[in-house]
């Protein structure tokens, strides 16, 4: 299973500015309040003498009698009788790991895709706090499809995340359009950078020139989950093994309306048209998921799955209509068409279509015309092959369209 790149600044040693036998430069926390004051709702929902576990060490109400607390450190002398300014004052000594279990467990709260995303940005289930907190402190950056996420840490521990486009990292955040509202990014994704209209979420044709510079834990994940619907969800229950995936003939058996021609493709002949269909739609060039769905729950297909980084669990609507005009397509019977070309233009067509499909019309420019695809080569073949109606080679699609031009010619 793939996993989304990371650029992480590790915040070891060197890498974070320090001595690299030091260990990680943890940056200087404040413990707030708000952090301060969990830890003691914390406690007080806890029977004396249970412990709240952080990090390297424990802290448990004494007993309920005095209303005092113990600190339990892993690697040292047990204390106990502790004031509440007492244990305020040993909390601030560890404040980095009381606020990355306030992050966490009372900031982003309950177990799921959004707390699992949001500790993958920072390998919180692999690296130490000081660890974290030192590369958090650089900035740590994950790829997440086309968007670049940099989360870092306050000096009360908080987290504060950046989201943009991944061509636009390092460019200064006032040098783009900043959003705050991570639902503002419901409009920045309809249009790709040529204002055409983006029916594939996943697709990549995002657009950049924007940021959100500033977001908290939840609004980070919102804006993430705008720029690509559902696609933490289906990430997290891909790590969990809880992914469900319905295949292409459950998926086609279900269609109904005029989506319902699509079942009539299907005939017990193979599955090389899925192929084709998978091909042309689930290509990495074309959709940033990874293809997981087959032709059936004991049948894969013969097209790679593709690359990315989150999973696609079924075919999509963007796969489904298209189908819909293929099915049509290919009911048609196969008919001989007999026009002459050269073999410069035999492979002058192939490349126009090559170039067609890659998406590469526009990287072609006009004044290369060594390139098959060249707009003015492309004009002078159809000035040289086309009749007045419009037919390659002046052969009509319709073979009675042949008989009708005979029959206007002889009258």
């Amino acid at each position: 299973m793939p996993e989304p790149t990371s650029d992480a600044t590790t915040g070891e040693g060197a890498a974070a500015g320090g001595d690299p036998e030091a260990g990680p430069e943890v940056p200087d926390i404040d413990l707030p309040s708000d952090a301060f004051d969990a830890v003691l709702d914390a406690l007080a929902d806890r029977d004396a003498g249970d412990p709240l576990r952080f990090e390297g060490f424990g802290v448990a109400r004494d007993d309920d009698a005095t209303g005092e607390y113990r600190l339990d450190p892993a690697d040292g002398d047990r204390r106990t009788g502790l004031s509440e300014r007492e244990l305020h004052e040993a909390l601030s000594e560890r404040a980095a790991e009381v606020t990355d279990w306030y992050a966490f467990e009372r900031v982003v709260g309950e177990f799921g895709p959004r707390r699992a995303f949001l500790r993958w940005l920072e390998d919180a289930d692999g690296a130490t706090v000081a660890t974290r907190y030192a590369a958090l402190a650089e900035g740590i950056e994950r790829a997440w499809g086309e968007l670049k996420i940099t989360a870092t840490v306050t000096d009360r521990g908080e987290r504060r995340y950046d989201v943009r486009h991944a061509d636009d990292a390092g460019v200064p955040a006032d040098e783009l359009d900043r959003y705050d509202d991570p639902l503002d990014a419901r409009e920045l994704v309809k249009l790709d950078e040529k204002g055409r209209y983006r029916p594939l979420k996943t697709a990549p044709t995002l657009a950049g020139g924007w940021v959100f510079p500033d977001l908290g834990p939840r609004d980070a994940y919102e804006a993430v989950e705008t720029v690509y619907p559902a696609t933490v969800a289906n990430w997290h229950r891909e790590r969990e093994g809880e992914l469900d995936v319905t295949h292409w003939r459950e998926t086609m058996e279900r269609q109904s309306g005029i989506y319902g021609v699509v079942k009539t493709w299907d005939r017990g002949e193979g599955h090389e048209h899925v192929d084709w269909v998978a091909e042309a739609c689930c290509d990495d060039s074309q959709c940033l998921k990874r293809r997981e769905w087959g032709y059936d729950d004991e049948t894969d297909l013969d097209v790679d799955g593709g690359d990315g980084a989150f999973p696609c669990r079924e075919p999509c609507s963007v796969v489904v209509s298209a189908a819909r005009k293929w099915t049509r397509l290919e009911s048609e019977q196969p008919r001989t068409y007999e026009f002459e070309l050269t073999p410069s233009e035999k492979e002058q067509v192939e490349e126009i279509i090559d170039a067609v499909a890659d998406g590469r019309i526009d990287e072609i420019r006009e004044a290369d015309t060594k390139e098959g695809a060249n707009r003015y080569r492309t004009r002078f073949l159809r000035a040289k092959l086309f009749d007045d109606e419009g037919n390659l080679g002046g052969v009509p699609t319709e073979p009675d369209e042949a008989d009708e031009a005979d029959e206007a010619d002889e009258e």
